[in-house]
């Protein structure tokens, strides 16, 4: 099989978030077709991803490779930037020491405006951020994961509808977002599971109607003088994040499934040479 294709089995694997897959495909490409930067950047992203001391070491060993074949390999440059921004400066000094040069040549290399000079601009912005920034990231990340997890709650409410009518979606295929939700409305079936259904159906009422209950308690149970400090009404909130907490398992399942859909469709390729014949031009 040729490099290009090896090449673009990390890009597929890489969107859906497969990150051990992309690591093996880029593997099997440098055993079959030799080193090669574009495959070594693959693999050093694909460490790079998991952030994990270990994983980041791999990640390093595999930049530094390919730029030893080629040095100004921007794409590398730049994963290799933002792996040592990223990078504890107490715990590895010569990381920290690193980024320094690999900025200064990303930007002899790189015109303003490139994709690779925006790429470096938001890595040295993160990286210079302080405590109240962090917080702040924090905060900006937990309302987009909120943000999702209520469109998703919205696809699975309506698919579960069309599944109550005997209507099917199929089981979303190679579409991230349709095997999610096709993940959930299989988790979310049964007579046992009819509440979180419920609570996805009427989200925005239940999270209201939880606060206002779950405040009320604990405020009942102090100014009545059974408790002098209640945490009891924050029981209330556990069908609600039971419910949110089935999504979020929908979605690693759908993630694990079209990662499958998408490596078998690539051994099958390996057994007849070209794209099974649903995939053909």
């Amino acid at each position: 099989m040729e490099r290009q294709q090896y090449v673009q089995r990390c890009s597929e694997l890489f969107a859906v978030g497969g990150h051990a897959a992309v690591r093996s495909a880029a593997e099997e490409g440098l055993e079959e077709c030799g080193p090669d930067p574009v495959l070594l950047r693959w693999l050093g992203q694909a460490h790079a991803a998991e952030d994990d001391d270990d994983h980041d070491r791999e990640a390093e060993a595999a930049y530094r490779k390919g730029l030893a074949l080629a040095p100004d390999d921007l794409g590398l440059l730049v994963s290799y930037l933002e792996l040592c921004l990223r990078s504890d400066s107490f715990e590895f000094p010569e990381r920290a020491r690193r980024a320094v040069a690999l900025q200064k040549r990303v930007e002899e290399l790189a015109p303003p405006g490139s994709a690779a000079r925006e790429r470096v601009d938001d890595a040295t912005g993160w990286a210079g951020r302080g405590y109240w920034d962090d917080l702040n990231a924090a905060a900006v990340r937990g309302q987009a994961e909120q943000a999702a997890l209520a469109e998703q709650s919205v696809l699975v409410t309506d698919a579960l509808r069309r599944a109550a009518r005997g209507e099917s979606d199929g089981d979303g295929g190679e579409d991230l977002r349709a095997a999610e939700v096709a993940a959930a409305v299989e988790l979310l079936q049964g007579a046992r599971n009819a509440p979180l259904r419920f609570l996805l159906a009427h989200r925005v009422e239940a999270y209201v109607l939880t606060f206002v209950m779950s405040f009320g308690l604990n405020k009942a149970l102090v100014w009545s003088g059974v408790q002098d400090f209640s945490l009891w009404g924050w029981l209330l909130w556990i069908p609600l994040f039971a419910a949110e907490a089935t999504l979020r398992r929908a979605r690693r399942l759908g993630q694990e499934r079209v990662i499958a859909r998408i490596r078998a469709r690539h051994d099958a390729m390996d057994i007849t040479g070209g794209p099974p014949e649903g995939k053909r031009l």
